[in-house]
């Protein structure tokens, strides 16, 4: 299993709500990994084994941890279930309710745990869909809650805009596996899940991240999350349109990085490297953010040039 593995799943497994743990979630994420690196569709349905070295290497842990780790996320999954929202035939949203797994097995003394996808998994983690999102497992090796972890995919999921639309309360606790007696009290949901992810992705992440409340009356009822790359966070928020980003190596004002963003998407040699599903508008969102980042810009500087800005 390659150290930099790339997790893909389809948003709708991203807003399906369950609640499982940390660990579970990491046994998910590795069999992910090592379904689609056997390269077969037919294979993805298959056993897949997950070693405690792996889940050492991975998750920095000593391999007594690793194994006592997976054997009881095995045990875990088994019993979990999962809801998810698609279309029916006549466009109606269908809630369906469905299991990870229909085998979870473990070796005593072996090292490893296998795992079987339910056969409603394997189209949620196969880019089947148009609509999926992608991040590299060394981007969450280091986040230490199930919040933290499911509040980062969340935000991977509109990493394109970097900004999430609002979620509601009820939809946000779903998501995250919160039950109804868990942090009634608004500022324990607050304090305990939302504030104490956000700084976990803060330490151990490549972006940071902040969230604002959306009222009805007095009443909170639901989030917007707002996200960027660690390369933009030295940046004063109270910068105006003009203001040059110096910690870019192309330097561009937001100006000039919107307009020469829209020319990129609708460049013929660059058409590959639009994602499926992906209008102009969404694909020229996706580069505005992506020449901010230092290592990205690398792609788009010989077009940048094509189209006359001059790199300083």
């Amino acid at each position: 299993m390659s150290k930099n593995g790339i997790v893909s799943k389809a948003n709708a497994f991203i807003e399906a709500g369950y609640a499982i743990n940390l660990v579970a979630q990491r046994v998910i994420i590795l069999a992910i990994i090592e379904a689609r690196e056997q390269g077969s569709m037919s294979e993805i349905g298959g056993v897949h084994r997950i070693k405690a070295s792996d889940y050492e290497k991975h998750f920095e842990c000593d391999k007594t941890t690793a194994y006592r780790s997976l054997k009881s996320a095995c045990e875990s999954l088994y019993e979990s279930e999962f809801v998810w929202t698609d279309k029916d035939s006549k466009g109606r949203d269908k809630i369906n309710k469905s299991r990870f797994v229909q085998r979870a097995s473990y070796s005593e003394g072996g090292g490893y745990v296998e795992v079987m996808f339910g056969n409603d998994v394997i189209p949620l983690i196969t880019r089947l869909s148009e609509k999926y999102t992608e991040y590299e497992l060394k981007q969450i090796k280091d986040l230490n809650s199930i919040y933290a972890l499911r509040i980062f995919e969340i935000l991977m999921q509109w990493s394109s805009v970097g900004k999430t639309p609002i979620i509601t309360i009820e939809n946000l606790r779903t998501r995250l596996g919160i039950e109804e007696h868990q942090y009634k009290l608004m500022s324990d949901f607050k304090k305990r899940v939302l504030d104490h992810a956000l700084k976990e992705i803060d330490n151990n992440t490549n972006i940071t991240a902040t969230y604002e409340q959306h009222k009805e009356g007095r009443r909170i009822v639901g989030f917007t999350f707002k996200f960027k790359t660690k390369s933009q966070k030295a940046v004063e928020s109270k910068r105006d349109s003009d203001t040059l980003d110096m910690f870019a190596t192309v330097k561009m004002t937001d100006k000039q990085r919107s307009a020469f963003a829209a020319k990129l998407s609708q460049m013929s040699e660059l058409s590959s490297y639009a994602k499926q599903g992906e209008d102009y508008k969404q694909f020229a969102e996706r580069i505005e953010v992506e020449l901010l980042d230092e290592h990205k810009q690398v792609l788009y500087i010989p077009y940048l040039e094509k189209l006359g800005f001059q790199p300083s």
